[in-house]
């Protein structure tokens, strides 16, 4: 396994937040950690990227504790791209995607000419040629998030993590986004583990979904044994209708009402 999380118990001082979690994640696949807000999706990407240190348990990177990775060579592999990125407004995208190269550079060594060829690829794949020398302060939402993937993409890793990738983005800019992500996936092989709000999103984007609820993993995998009538009213409290999405067919899901106590809901007919 590329990456997994072995009883692991996160919390913030005396607040446990997750508690005996085990997870996997696998070579080039694309999977979405799902669930109500505050239920411990964030802090379980954090802690796969050693933003955050466990209380107990370990996270292991093909197969090596992540902890005693050095901090350079554990970015080379993995990184994080979280829903708050900052960078000076007058930078432009081809200077933010250079410094996807960093991690890969000795302290003394110049830009290179393999450097400038890496760049110019990243923004080719994210399609932001044309904004090359744009400042990212002049960018678009969707533009800007695109201009982080592509700095992402730069260091060449073999996981990327995406906490909210499309947050505050409008719906066109979403689309455009989800689509790179999965164009990403199948061109490059890299694995994607992604913590998204939208569960249609989820469903019709991912290989996998890990749906969580207290900090706790309820259920873990293919869309459709996830997205169901009764996962819905178990972790969300919500009645809901289940079609297939016309496009991916796995299945695609509208609330109907939230559950109220003695409510019964029925078996999902999508199975």
């Amino acid at each position: 396994m590329m990456l997994a999380a072995k009883n692991l118990k996160v919390g913030y001082d005396e607040r446990v937040i997750i508690e005996d979690l085990n997870l996997k994640f696998g070579k080039g696949e694309v999977a979405a950690i799902i669930g109500p807000n505050g239920c411990g999706k964030s802090t379980l990407l954090k802690t796969l990227s050693r933003m955050i240190l466990p209380m107990q348990g370990e996270v292991c990177l093909e197969g090596e504790n992540i902890k005693n990775i050095k901090r350079k060579e554990l970015s080379q592999k993995l990184c994080l791209l979280s829903q708050f990125n900052q960078a000076p407004e007058d930078i432009t995208v081809e200077q933010l995607v250079y410094y996807g190269r960093i991690p890969h550079k000795k302290w003394y060594e110049m830009r290179t000419k393999e450097d400038d060829e890496l760049v110019n690829w990243a923004v080719e794949e994210t399609g932001l040629i044309q904004y090359k020398d744009t400042p990212i302060g002049a960018l678009s939402g969707g533009e800007r998030q695109r201009a982080y993937i592509a700095q992402a993409l730069c260091r060449k890793p073999d996981i990327l993590l995406l906490d909210e990738p499309t947050t505050h983005l409008d719906i066109s800019y979403q689309l455009e986004l989800m689509e790179l992500i999965r164009e990403i996936n199948e061109k490059l092989n890299i694995t994607i583990v992604m913590v998204l709000h939208d569960l249609n999103q989820a469903s019709r984007y991912s290989d996998r979904l890990v749906m969580m609820k207290d900090g706790a993993i309820i259920v873990d995998g293919r869309p459709k044994e996830v997205i169901t009538q009764e996962m819905m009213c178990q972790v969300y409290g919500v009645k809901c209708e289940i079609d297939h999405d016309p496009r991916s067919g796995k299945p695609r899901i509208y609330p109907t009402a939230t559950i109220k106590e003695g409510d019964n809901y029925v078996q999902n007919p999508y199975r």
